[in-house]
């Protein structure tokens, strides 16, 4: 692991931006990649689901077996990590669609993710070695505690749900929208996802007209040179 090249956490409540403004970070951070770890569990449940692989009985559900059955890979393209299974890419639209975001977050609330948490160490490690890494994840801390800047995003819930509605391009009624993002937000609050640690700076974005303001808005608490 190169400790010279920095770790930024992102966490965030649902639809709060974490995703836009990790990307907006790019332009700023020089020779950075985004490592999108919610989208690694996405994989999994998406993948499981594909399979017809029973998901009532999470608790017992050992994630290395399901990653090797499922050939899942993390690969790096154009700064982004991906998601491969059986040598497959999988579609942003499938991980971010609403059913499977209230998929991961139940199955996650209840599920022995600590081999999956290794497995993402591991990961954030190799790419450290020749990147500064923007970590787009849930439970950073524990999964990471050698984290260099801890952020923890916030928006009111009628612009989260705006956002969301702007995100599925009105295929989903708002009414469908504030259920599941009340529900998400639930789940995680009591799994400890919503934490706030000592070192983690909260950020509220409500008021940012764009993820480039709300990317600017973190972007005050991080001493590294950037690209401005």
């Amino acid at each position: 692991m190169n400790e010279k090249n920095i770790v930024i956490g992102i966490e965030g409540l649902v639809g709060a931006g974490k995703t836009s403004i990790s990307r907006e970070l790019l332009d700023y951070i020089p020779n950075s990649i985004i490592l999108h770890g919610g989208n690694i569990y996405r994989a999994i449940v998406f993948g499981m689901n594909k399979n017809k692989i029973n998901l009532k009985n999470v608790k017992n559900i050992d994630i290395n077996k399901i990653m090797n059955d499922l050939a899942i890979e993390v690969k790096l393209e154009n700064r982004e990590t991906v998601v491969y299974i059986n040598g497959k890419k999988v579609k942003e639209e499938d991980l971010q669609s609403q059913k499977s975001s209230l998929a991961v977050s139940k199955v996650s609330s209840v599920a022995d993710n600590s081999k999956l948490y290794q497995f993402g160490k591991n990961l954030i490690d190799s790419f450290r070695e020749n990147y500064n890494i923007i970590l787009s994840s849930r439970d950073i801390m524990k999964m990471y505690p050698n984290t260099t800047y801890h952020f923890f995003i916030t928006a009111s819930l009628e612009e989260r749900i705006n956002r969301k509605y702007i995100q599925y391009n009105g295929k989903i009624k708002k009414e469908d929208i504030i259920k599941t993002i009340q529900e998400r937000d639930e789940i995680q609050e009591k799994s400890g996802y919503y934490k706030i640690y000592k070192n983690t700076k909260v950020i509220d974005v409500t008021d940012c007209e764009n993820a480039k303001e709300s990317a600017e808005k973190l972007l005050e608490n991080i001493k590294v040179e950037v690209n401005i």
